[in-house]
């Protein structure tokens, strides 16, 4: 993967510029949180990085992105539709292949989801969604994962799971993520932002929990 480079970045919204100007250098082999408190505008940085990665990133939205009425099997699949014909998706729709269901099953006991293969994404609960949703970005196999606020609905034990899991599949991410010491633990960069302006930007190990809880 070669390194990104964002320059003078900057969004706005019914008039108003919530977002930069900004720039920032993702280098392979970082794992990059981006803190601050709600409406500081990490969701917008993560979309506009996503825009100029698109071709070599996977996302997990905050929204998730999921077709309820599938199942978690269909929904992880996704993740690769753009690697097969079509007529083989429809087949896996119609009837999952077995070597689809073999490399996927083991992504989701991993996450603790090895029931759920095949259940209704509707039936599920809002951690089971978002473990679904980081499931599919771990089967696409990209080089860069993006996501925002991927464990926002878990408890301290999944949530360590599901971090320890993005980060051992992925050598190169960006997550945003309200939970400092999951942060300080899983990334070894720490992106700050304040009033849609990055105000820190420095190694994890250089940081403690006090110097990001300002941003809150």
């Amino acid at each position: 993967m070669d390194a990104v480079h964002l320059r003078n970045l900057s969004a706005a919204y019914g008039g108003r510029q919530v977002l930069g100007p900004i720039s920032l250098d993702l280098r392979p082999g970082e794992h990059v949180a981006l803190v601050g408190g709600s409406g500081v505008g990490k969701s917008t940085l993560l979309n506009l990085l996503y825009e100029q990665v698109r071709d070599r990133a996977a996302l997990v939205p905050q929204e998730q992105g999921l077709v309820q009425s599938l199942s978690v099997f269909h929904n992880v699949y996704m993740g690769r539709l753009n690697r097969h014909s079509r007529w083989y998706n429809l087949m896996n729709l119609v009837w999952p292949r077995s070597a689809e269901v073999a490399q996927i099953e083991p992504l989701l006991d991993k996450l603790g989801m090895a029931d759920k293969l095949k259940s209704p994404v509707e039936a599920l609960s809002g951690g089971q969604k978002q473990r679904t949703a980081v499931a599919r970005a771990l089967y696409q196999q990209s080089d860069i994962l993006l996501a925002d606020e991927p464990v926002s609905a878990l408890d301290g034990p999944l949530a360590h799971v599901v971090m320890g899991c993005m980060t051992e599949h992925y050598p190169t991410s960006v997550i945003a993520l309200h939970d400092i010491d999951l942060a300080l633990r899983y990334c070894n960069r720490i992106v700050g932002l304040q009033g849609g302006q990055i105000v820190l930007d420095d190694a994890s190990d250089r940081l403690s929990a006090g110097d990001i809880l300002p941003l809150y």
